[in-house]
């Protein structure tokens, strides 16, 4: 067995026998699943006796599938003749913030909920408003989809305590590090319950089984403190003075029914963290002058294989993952005719859910269990889509348009556009058009679907006709380098199911970059990914924090 590393780190040492140790160490699967195989090798490798190791720490782990014999990347903290007394996260102190200044949080998503903690630690009292119910009452809502093929727009997969994230997977990978602490965030969420394996794994990932409960504790951890958390309840203005911001108008659900409503006022400076489906609050504030701008966005499908499928071409192993491997992930992307087309949301061992947010839309993403353990395997996979290919009157250049509305907002009509043509094709309900990947390819239409994780059903549907040219050509080609890239990738095992719009905002909400305030507007603080400025859970999460600091100096 090879053995990589050494950069020996030497943290503490007392006397020659007893210290603690990091090794950068390559091992197989079944090793590399128990702590005695992983001292044993340690101490193989090392010439010590094995009963002088009295715990192993995982730091660092990842999977190197790239040849035919895997191994499993560890970085490890060894302690030798000694016990481990080091805490598994970092802990955040939260302060009783029942008397200290306030400041308004619109949205209870990744970016609303980190910058209400951060304000709470910066001596803060955040007021958090959102507009759908909680994490747990919101699940009845989603199952209601299925069963009824109809979605409330004020509860979904997107409205929410915990936003678009809560039940699309608790993915946590980012490749954002230079705005803030990624390192912070993951240990906020153990704090409140997740599991510190999130802490070394390359691609942590919380799960939609467990993120309801994380997000509960963080909601509880924001009320013990003095804050006030509002649901049901949803911003329709901002309160002005001159040019800023000192609070806001909203409408409140009496008794947690829309038909009947109060009005509420809250005043303070606003952190606008609404989510990249918000498009009221665009609409909103494209009619009051504030200042936005339209945003390159990415649109396609949703591609589902059997996850034995993508665990046997990943793992190059017609056993597919076996007993010591998770399901496997791919990562795609690609260049057609100028624009990217990449794989987006890798759901290994997952569904495929409805996450349109009104009545006349069809609108695909993608979720796991913690344990990613279903027959189905998915991602998005989409085409880059910049505002100038978006003609003035909001359609694709050259393929037809729509009712003119203000130029910021011609990529959200567009996604308004095809998310409707989707609805009509899914004969107006959740039923969403699906082809076979082969097929979508050679312009055929599937007779028959394969069985799919998405519970309304799907329909069979010539995706290759209806779908925008600029779209589903660069699909076509993408899915021909993709099966050349990775035999068996591109079958009719696998099933394309439309349409894949909400990848990130197509807004953005333009902001001071070093006060992060609104270029023109005082105490209005665009925050996350419906702001345009992150893209997920993690980079939304530093997003609110960067936006609590800067709103806690500005109330100084």
């Amino acid at each position: 067995m090879l053995f990589y590393a050494e950069n020996l780190t030497f943290l503490h040492q007392y006397d020659s026998y007893q210290m603690i140790q990091e090794y950068q160490i390559r091992l197989q699967p079944r090793q590399a699943s128990q702590e005695q195989s992983i001292k044993e090798f340690i101490a193989s490798e090392k010439g010590m006796d094995v009963r002088t190791i009295q715990h192993v720490r995982i730091l660092k782990r990842s999977i190197d599938a790239r040849q035919r014999t895997i191994f499993v990347n560890l970085k490890v903290r060894v302690y030798i003749n000694e016990q481990s007394t080091d805490d598994e996260y970092i802990h955040t102190e939260y302060p009783d913030v029942s008397q200290a200044p306030r400041a308004i949080v619109v949205g209870a998503g990744p970016g609303g909920l980190f910058a209400a903690l951060r304000l709470i630690e910066r001596g803060v009292r955040p007021i958090v408003l959102e507009r759908g119910k909680n994490v747990h009452d919101r699940k009845r809502d989603l199952a209601l989809i299925t069963k009824t093929q109809t979605v409330d727009p004020e509860s979904n997969y997107c409205f929410g305590e915990g936003g678009a994230g809560a039940y699309s997977d608790g993915k946590l990978y980012t490749r954002s590090k230079k705005r803030g602490s990624v390192e912070k965030i993951l240990n906020v969420f153990c704090q409140h319950g997740a599991s510190t394996a999130i802490l070394a794994d390359a691609h942590p990932h919380i799960g939609t089984d467990k993120l309801p409960q994380v997000i509960e504790n963080m909601r509880n951890t924001i009320i013990r403190c003095g804050g006030e958390v509002h649901f049901q309840t949803k911003m329709t203005s901002f309160m002005m003075e001159g040019e800023r911001v000192v609070g806001v108008q909203a409408v409140q659900a009496v008794d947690g029914d829309w038909r009947a409503t109060e009005q509420r006022e809250f005043r303070g400076p606003v952190i606008l963290a609404t989510g990249h489906s918000a498009r009221d609050v665009y609409r909103y504030l494209s009619a009051s002058k504030i200042e936005i701008e339209a945003k390159g966005i990415a649109v396609g499908v949703r591609l589902e294989h059997p996850s034995m499928l993508i665990d046997q071409i990943q793992y190059h192993n017609r056993e597919g993952r076996g007993l010591y491997l998770p399901a496997a992930e791919y990562s795609f992307v690609t260049q057609v005719e100028g624009r990217g087309v990449y794989s987006f949301c890798m759901c290994p061992g997952g569904f495929v859910i409805p996450a349109a947010t009104d009545k006349h839309q069809i609108v695909v993403n993608g979720m796991s269990p913690s344990n990613r353990g279903t027959q189905w395997s998915n991602s998005g996979m989409v085409v880059e889509l910049h505002p100038e290919d978006i003609d003035e009157a909001g359609g694709l250049t050259s393929e037809g348009g729509m009712e003119k509305e203000d130029e910021a907002l011609r990529m959200m009509l567009f996604q308004e556009q095809l998310e409707r043509t989707c609805w009509q094709q899914g004969n107006m309900r959740q039923t969403a058009p699906a082809q076979r990947m082969a097929d979508f390819v050679n312009n055929r239409l599937s007779y028959d679907l394969p069985k799919s994780s998405y519970a309304p059903g799907l329909i069979s549907s010539p995706l290759h006709f209806w779908l925008p040219p600029f779209v589903g050509k660069r699909l076509q080609e993408g899915f021909k380098k993709f099966g050349k890239m990775s035999h068996g990738f591109l079958t009719n095992e696998a099933v394309l199911i439309a349409t894949e719009t909400r990848t990130s905002s197509p807004v953005r909400i333009l902001r001071d970059a070093t006060t992060l305030q609104h270029v023109r507007i005082a105490g209005l603080f665009p925050c996350g990914e419906g702001a345009g400025y992150a893209g997920g859970i993690v980079s939304a999460g530093v997003d609110g924090e960067r936006c609590a600091d800067m709103c806690a100096d500005y109330l100084k």
